[in-house]
């Protein structure tokens, strides 16, 4: 962020402390959205509670491109705290601001139907023959039930695929239910 950020004390004097706080994490905040224009920070004190002492209201505006995000943090007994909690918030607006800008919003994983096609069991992994014609790696670790010790050849399986670091991999591996067969506990947990 180019344009230093407006800093306003309402009901308290000026806190050089803060200020450098303030200046600081709204310089962190350009790591999550790259295009930050401008920004105003609010600190209010409100008016002493006989009971809890000062009360602080943190409010934070920063302004991108195509509009302004706002958040604030109220009547925390610690301006401090208040000013973390006020930033966090900030910064999961901005990513998630950011993710959409990108069209990398996350998407929910479709399952993947196969069969095993080799298996390796001293080495603890194995290859499966997806419908869609892939031959995608698995190990003893991606599988959910049964236990990759109870698997063989030719056994019909239901997965979700990742990309890993030497192409696409199965992970939460359950064996499809033959008929008659009851579905594993748990299993449609995370089936679509």
């Amino acid at each position: 962020m180019d344009i230093p950020p407006r800093i306003t004390f309402s009901g308290m004097d000026p806190s050089p402390a803060l200020e450098e706080r303030i200046r600081e994490k709204m310089a962190g905040l350009s790591r999550y959205h790259p295009h930050i224009v401008g920004g105003r920070v609010v600190i209010e004190r409100l008016q002493k509670h006989s009971r809890q002492g000062d009360l602080y209201t943190v409010r934070i505006g920063i302004t991108v491109p195509g509009g302004e995000i706002a958040v604030s943090r109220e009547r925390d007994p610690d301006v401090y705290v208040a000013l973390r909690d006020a930033f966090d918030a900030a910064r999961r607006r901005l990513e998630d601001r950011e993710r959409k800008e990108r069209g990398t919003t996350k998407l929910h994983e479709e399952e993947v139907r196969g069969h095993i096609v080799r298996i390796f069991p001293e080495e603890g992994f194995g290859f499966i023959a997806s419908e869609d014609g892939r031959e995608i790696y698995f190990n003893r670790d991606n599988c959910a039930h049964p236990s990759f010790e109870r698997l063989d050849i030719g056994d019909r399986l239901r997965f979700l695929v990742a990309e890993g670091a030497e192409g696409p991999q199965a992970r939460r591996i359950t064996r499809k239910a033959d008929h008659g067969e009851a579905e594993p506990p748990g299993e449609a947990s995370f089936l679509p």
